[in-house]
C-alpha cells in the first residue's frame, strides 16, 4: 500500500498549499481520497498514471474536497477513457456531475457508477478479493465520513525451490489455500508448513477528512497502520475549531493514540498558519510517530 499526499491546505486557497486530495495505490488499483480544485494540475506535476484510476472516494460536499472533480472526470473523458470509474461519495454528489454533464453537453466515453455512503453508520462500501473499503460517520456542518481502507491479508507464499521441477500447477493453488497436497500419481505428500511461509498480513489506513474533536471515531480505526487526521487548528484556536467543527493537531493525536494508530499524518492547515512547526510539537505531546503532510510526500505501508 502507498499513500501519496497532493493537498494539505484548507478551505480558501493558498498559494503554497492546494486542497485535499490523495493517492492510494493498492496492487497497482489506483485510489483517488477527496479532489480539491486543481487535483489534476497536481496529478501531472506528479507523473500520476491515471490509468490505473479504479475508484474516488469523497468524504462531504465542501468544495475544498471536491471542486477538482468535475475537471478531473471531463479530462479523462477528453483523453479517450473507456475504463470504468467508481465514484464513493455522500448523497447529492451524482446529482452535481449529472447536473454539470447536462448542461456542458458532455456524454462520457467511459462507464461511471456512483456508491452513496451513509454518514450516520459505520458501513461497507465495497467489498472484494483483495481490499476492502468501510466508512465511519464524523462529525462536521455538513454530512461526512471518513473511510477504512483494507488490503486483506495474502494467501501464503509457496517456496518453489523446495518443490520438483514438474510440479503440477493446481497443486500450488492448494498449498497457497493452506492445505496439504499428496500427488496422485506418486502419493507422495507435500506438507504445507514444509512448502510455504505467511503471507503478507493485513494492513488498514484510515482517513478522517473534517471532524470536530470525537473520539467515536476511535473504534472503527483500532489499531490502523497509517491514520490521516485532519489538524486544521492550533490548541490556541480550539474554541474556532469547535465552531467550525475542526480539530487542532493535538487533537487528532489523541485520537490516534487512543486508538493504538502505528503512524499519524496530520494536515487540512488552516491558511492563518505560515508554518506548521507547531502543529507537530503539539501533537508529538500525545504521539510520537506522528507526520506533517506534505504535498507531493509518499508513505509505504
Amino acid at each position: 500500500m502507498e499513500f501519496k499526499i497532493l493537498g494539505t491546505g484548507s478551505a480558501t486557497p493558498q498559494l503554497d498549499r492546494n486542497p485535499s486530495a490523495f493517492f492510494l495505490t493498492i496492487d497497482q488499483v489506483l485510489f483517488l481520497i477527496d479532489c480539491g480544485e486543481g487535483t489534476q494540475f497536481r496529478i501531472l506535476e506528479h507523473k500520476i498514471k491515471v490509468s490505473r484510476l479504479k475508484y474516488i472516494m469523497i468524504s462531504h460536499l465542501h468544495g475544498d474536497h471536491y471542486f477538482g472533480l468535475v475537471g478531473l472526470i471531463s479530462s479523462l473523458n477528453l483523453n479517450k477513457r473507456k475504463d470504468p470509474l467508481t465514484i464513493i461519495g455522500p448523497k447529492g454528489l451524482n446529482e452535481i456531475l449529472i447536473l454539470q454533464f447536462k448542461y456542458s453537453n458532455t456524454i462520457l466515453n467511459f462507464e461511471l457508477s456512483f456508491i452513496e455512503t451513509q454518514s450516520d453508520t459505520f458501513n461497507l462500501v465495497l467489498d472484494t478479493e483483495t481490499f476492502k473499503i468501510e466508512s465511519f460517520p464524523l462529525k462536521h456542518r455538513v454530512p461526512c465520513t471518513g473511510f477504512l481502507i483494507t488490503k486483506k491479508a495474502s494467501k501464503r507464499k509457496v517456496i518453489r525451490e523446495s518443490l520438483p521441477e514438474n510440479f503440477p500447477l493446481p497443486y500450488y493453488k492448494l498449498l497457497k489455500d493452506g492445505l496439504d497436497v499428496t500427488n496422485e500419481l506418486t502419493g507422495e505428500v507435500f506438507l504445507n508448513k514444509n512448502h510455504t511461509v505467511d503471507g503478507e498480513p493485513e494492513k488498514k489506513i484510515a482517513y478522517c477528512s473534517d471532524t470536530i474533536f470525537d473520539t467515536g471515531i476511535v473504534e472503527y480505526i483500532k489499531n490502523a497502520d497509517l491514520v490521516y487526521h485532519e489538524a486544521t487548528f492550533l490548541d490556541e484556536h480550539e474554541q474556532r475549531a469547535q465552531q467550525t467543527f475542526h480539530s487542532t493537531a493535538s487533537q487528532a493525536a489523541q485520537i490516534a493514540n487512543l486508538a493504538n494508530a502505528k503512524q499519524l499524518i496530520i494536515g487540512h492547515y488552516s491558511s492563518r498558519y505560515k508554518t506548521t512547526d507547531s502543529h507537530l510539537q503539539e501533537a508529538n505531546i500525545h504521539f510520537d510517530a506522528v507526520n506533517l503532510s506534505k504535498e507531493g510526500d509518499n508513505y509505504i505501508i
